[in-house]
């Protein structure tokens, strides 16, 4: 499987930034003390360290399938007291769990980058216990909006979706959430939707900066070169841009968010 973003340090710095506040709000209110959750696509751990806070004395497991962002998930925690947490490596499409062995599945940002989504519902679904609940939140790039308007920002968006094709994923999941779980068995869904936005002087550098990082340094900037879709200048004069955004005082950037709430 090809991950788009792979995990370069301005990738994670994203990533270690999330929380269950502000990327798993709509699951709180469903988590009690004593559930057992599956934390699918975990990356460096910080959502599912919450995860853990908040069902403890619960078992969560966070899965990823890298053994790199594993260790990192890993020392997060060995700093922590979540003696209720692990971590694991793992195929998200042959889960190593018996069947209704969890209360939740949660999964963050990770169907954007598989090539069959619906595949992998199947398996979060098979271990779910019967009135379990699935939590799952995914972007749609082609509903990202900013503001000064930049012709060379919207030549990122066309170059991300362009690679994001070549690799078999979709970047507009999001909006096809629903279907998605229809589609791998699930009849009682509900869907909600929410954003990030970066507005203020702080959030707007650490937005602007970490993508224009993300498209000069990380696996993005090879493929698009790889693939024969950019070039190293293209690459910079769009990381620029980022940063020209950010040192932009009227600045706005959103991100959206669909989430879907399923139960077996």
């Amino acid at each position: 499987m090809t991950y788009t973003h792979g995990h370069h340090e301005s990738v994670l710095r994203s990533h270690t930034w999330r929380t269950a506040d502000n990327s798993a709000a709509y699951l709180l209110p469903h988590l009690r003390s004593g559930q057992r959750v599956l934390d699918i696509g975990c990356g460096p751990g910080t959502i599912t360290a919450d995860l853990a806070r908040l069902v403890a004395p619960g078992e969560v497991v966070g899965l990823d399938a890298s053994s790199d962002v594993v260790a990192q998930a890993q020392e997060h925690a060995s700093g922590l007291d979540r003696p209720n947490l692990r971590f694991e490596v793992g195929d998200l499409f042959a889960l190593a769990h018996p069947d209704g062995a969890f209360d939740v599945v949660h999964a963050h940002q990770v169907l954007q980058h598989l090539g069959d989504p619906v595949a992998a519902l199947v398996q979060m679904r098979r271990v779910l216990r019967p009135g379990g609940v699935l939590a799952v939140r995914d972007g749609d790039y082609g509903a990202f909006t900013w503001a000064p308007a930049d012709p060379v920002l919207d030549r990122w968006l066309q170059l991300y979706l362009a690679i994001t094709a070549r690799n078999g994923h979709d970047a507009l999941v999001g909006r096809s959430l629903l279907r998605l779980a229809h589609e791998a068995g699930f009849g009682d869904v509900t869907v909600s939707s929410a954003n990030w936005t970066f507005a203020d002087p702080e959030s707007r550098a650490w937005w602007g900066g970490l993508w224009a990082d993300r498209v000069r340094y990380s696996r993005f900037a090879e493929q698009a070169v790889g693939y024969g879709l950019s070039t190293p200048e293209e690459l910079d004069s769009i990381a620029r841009a980022f940063l020209g955004w950010a040192a932009s005082g009227d600045g706005v950037f959103i991100v959206p968010h669909v989430e879907i709430l399923a139960r077996r």
